[in-house]
């Protein structure tokens, strides 16, 4: 039996971010013992083909792992059909999985944290998804907090899930917002702090593909609940405007976590102080209005 969740990496065109994250992602104390594949998305069209062709020279020369298998695909599917599609072919074989995208450096425990933590809530069924990410809270809130904490909202920047909560996944916009009442919005939405409805929102509208916020508008109507760190595991460098949905933003900037996790909650229930400490910095990330027309200024300079 496999003992460590296998790694799905999705890839497509940033081969110097596609350099950093595997770089980081070799570190990991796990890395020797854990398989990887590498999902690679084909070319939008003749002007991508080059940049793709760069990421796949770059990946057919990983080491570090105990074993690396690839998987090219010949057109371009998008990140969302990508994501869909390889987590469910990995939980199908091994039940659990671990997720990352080309943009996300770890810390050297990340992986320690993720297979422990599969192996701790593998038979809660409440628990649905296990992220690494965790916003900049204030100092003393992230001290404040435990270690590791649960809350009702799935973050995207590396990720764990085993094969019992993926199949709630549902990825019909329609449906699931059918399911939403006025409260349900406000409570996804974290008290109207989060634009996570808003993103429902486009989604029907054709203005993103977000497999995302369909996984967590999946965990919320089930009950489900996320387990995440107090101080963040994972870092997206991908806020330069390389990315599908990320643009030029420090709001979400962290400093990686530089010691393993030990502890794990016990009682399956949202932190309240968690989650408190959360919506006020959701509340105030935007700053006042002179930082936020600073930050469009610089925005727009680096544009």
């Amino acid at each position: 039996m496999q003992k460590f969740a296998p790694i799905a990496l999705f890839v497509y065109n940033r081969p110097e971010h596609t350099r950093r994250t595997l770089k980081f992602l070799e570190q990991n104390q796990l890395a020797a013992e854990s398989r990887l594949f590498i999902f690679s998305d084909g070319p939008k069209n003749a002007s991508q083909a080059s940049k793709v062709a760069e990421v796949r020279a770059l990946i057919q020369e990983v080491q570090g792992f105990k074993s690396v298998e690839i998987i090219e695909r010949e057109q371009n599917m998008g990140l969302a059909n990508s994501v869909i599609s390889g987590v469910s072919q990995l939980l199908a074989e091994y039940g659990r999985i671990i997720v990352f995208e080309d943009d996300l450096i770890t810390s050297p425990y990340t992986l320690q944290y993720f297979n422990e933590a599969l192996d701790y809530y593998e038979k809660q069924e409440k628990i649905m998804h296990i992220g690494a990410y965790m916003y900049p809270l204030a100092q003393e809130q992230a001290e404040s907090l435990p270690e590791t904490f649960f809350y009702r909202a799935a973050t995207s920047w590396g990720w764990a899930t085993w094969a019992r909560a993926w199949q709630e996944f549902n990825p019909d916009v329609n449906d699931l917002m059918a399911k939403f009442d006025s409260e349900m919005k406000h409570q996804f939405a974290i008290e109207g702090t989060m634009n996570f409805w808003k993103q429902m929102k486009e989604l029907k509208w054709g203005k993103n593909n977000s497999w995302a916020i369909r996984w967590y508008a999946s965990i919320f109507l089930k009950g489900g609940l996320t387990l995440n760190p107090a101080q963040s595991l994972v870092s997206n460098i991908g806020h330069d405007g390389s990315g599908v949905h990320s643009g030029i933003n420090e709001i979400y900037n962290v400093s990686i976590h530089p010691k393993p996790i030990t502890f794990f909650p016990e009682v399956l229930a949202e932190n309240k102080e968690a989650y408190a400490a959360i919506k006020q910095f959701l509340k105030n990330r935007k700053g006042s209005f002179w930082q936020r027309l600073l930050r469009f200024l610089n925005q727009r300079l680096k544009s």
